[in-house]
């Protein structure tokens, strides 16, 4: 029997904005700048769902201090170029999210994005004040530690068996399992569904609207 679930806990790079292109053109950019070999698309991936400093070690694990510093500031320089006009939200997400909220399910975010990006996006899609708790790689542990989500769950006053996390990343699932929760693995987004199928979520999904479906079966 499927949990009753209270709080749902959304990635966003993948899974609720389709901002993966952004994200591998703006790296490959930043290797250009750095004077650092451009990893592959697969490779790029596979770290989506980071926090940047991780994010950038694992593609580059000799890097580290000024150089480190430096290749941040080139990727952050080159998204922020791409996201004058911010990734549009996959289809299905706006209508969905606002379907939970008037079925009574609280919302939040776990992101590898930094405070900053997240706002930014959030602003921009008129959800400064929608979600009840938002947190951002920067201000708390990078995924798959489950920090971020312990704190979600403390700042709700939910238990974790009643709450889901929604990601398309290995991190996301991880980060789950970790906290003890289940998982939904999104097959849209950065990873496939059968490299996510490892970390045995509750639930696989290759359209948002899928899980609204589900969760009013």
């Amino acid at each position: 029997m499927r949990p009753d679930y209270e709080l749902l806990i959304f990635d966003w790079d993948g899974t609720l904005s389709d901002s993966i292109g952004r994200i591998l053109d703006a790296m490959r950019q930043a290797a250009n700048l750095a004077g650092r070999p451009v990893r592959d698309d697969q490779a790029i991936k596979g770290i989506i769902g980071l926090g940047l400093p991780e994010a950038i070690r694992t593609l580059y694990p000799d890097i580290s201090g000024n150089d480190l510093l430096d290749f941040r500031q080139h990727y952050a320089d080159s998204y922020m170029a791409m996201d004058a006009e911010p990734s549009k939200l996959f289809d299905g997400v706006r209508e969905s999210l606002e379907a939970f909220r008037a079925e009574g399910y609280r919302l939040a975010v776990a992101t590898g994005k930094a405070r900053r990006g997240l706002d930014r996006v959030l602003k921009a899609h008129g959800w400064l004040d929608y979600f009840d708790a938002t947190r951002a790689a920067d201000e708390t542990a990078s995924k798959p530690d489950p920090l971020m989500l312990n704190q979600i769950l403390d700042h709700c006053g939910v238990k974790p068996e009643k709450a889901l996390m929604v990601g398309d990343a290995s991190f996301d699932l991880m980060m789950a399992n970790n906290a003890g929760m289940d998982a939904v693995a999104v097959g849209y987004g950065a990873q496939s569904l059968e490299a996510l199928l490892a970390y045995k979520p509750r639930l696989t999904i290759g359209h948002f609207s899928e899980l609204r479906t589900w969760l009013g079966a």
